[in-house]
């Protein structure tokens, strides 16, 4: 980046949203105000990361983080002149979860892997992403995780093991018997919290149940 565009990039990541903050608060979506400006700040990256190269068609890898850039937009002024003032125009939020490029054709973007936006992200910050960035990190008993996109789940048993199957009958997770009665709740609970697994799982068992599930895209962590 040149030394312009890294001053720029220095004003947007200074950029505060106290408003956004107490939203964030106030509808559960983060515990405290360090984790709503944490996330706020992955948010303002990727916009500076998505302009920098507006020949990649970057994703958005983590829910978490545009669930903050979608309660941002919500105060449209505010965005407004956020995206006008660092980014001299409205930057969309599009059914994809990433801002289309203006200046060229889709035939003529290349689409990102998760791997090059990793790279793209040190190169520009100077830093590895951060945990924010994977979403099974951020689960812990009090967490509320949902079902993605309303998802149809069925249970089966076999030699001592459960398989949480969905709806084309392919098992998404595997895991020992004694924690049937946890899968079964998922496979029947649409939106339910990480400590009201039923059994005799831990909290670490638990956690690292519904975290997994996070990581193949079954479940998403909720408000």
């Amino acid at each position: 980046m040149t030394t312009a565009k890294i001053d720029a990039a220095l004003e947007v990541l200074a950029y505060d949203a106290p408003f956004l903050t107490e939203k964030l608060l106030k509808d559960h979506i983060v515990d405290t105000a360090e984790e709503a400006r944490a996330l706020f700040a992955e948010v303002k990256k990727y916009l500076v990361l998505v302009r920098s190269d507006e020949t990649t068609w970057w994703d958005m890898y983590s829910l978490r983080i545009d669930e903050v850039w979608h309660q941002f937009i919500l105060f449209t002024g505010e965005y407004i002149n956020f995206c006008q003032r660092f980014f001299g125009g409205y930057v969309p939020h599009s059914p994809s979860n990433a801002p289309k490029p203006a200046t060229h054709t889709e035939a003529e973007r290349v689409p990102s892997t998760f791997e090059s936006f990793q790279t793209r992200y040190q190169e520009l910050f100077g830093e590895p992403l951060p945990d924010a960035w994977y979403d099974e990190r951020s689960i812990m008993p009090h967490r509320r995780v949902l079902l993605q996109g309303g998802v149809h789940m069925a249970v089966r048993s076999a030699d001592g093991m459960v398989d949480l199957l969905n709806e084309q009958g392919e098992a998404l997770l595997s895991v020992n018997e004694l924690a049937r009665g946890a899968v079964e709740f998922i496979a029947q609970t649409g939106a339910f919290y990480v400590r009201e697994l039923p059994g005799d799982l831990t909290d670490e068992e638990k956690v690292g149940l519904i975290a997994t599930l996070v990581e193949y895209g079954v479940c998403r962590v909720g408000a």
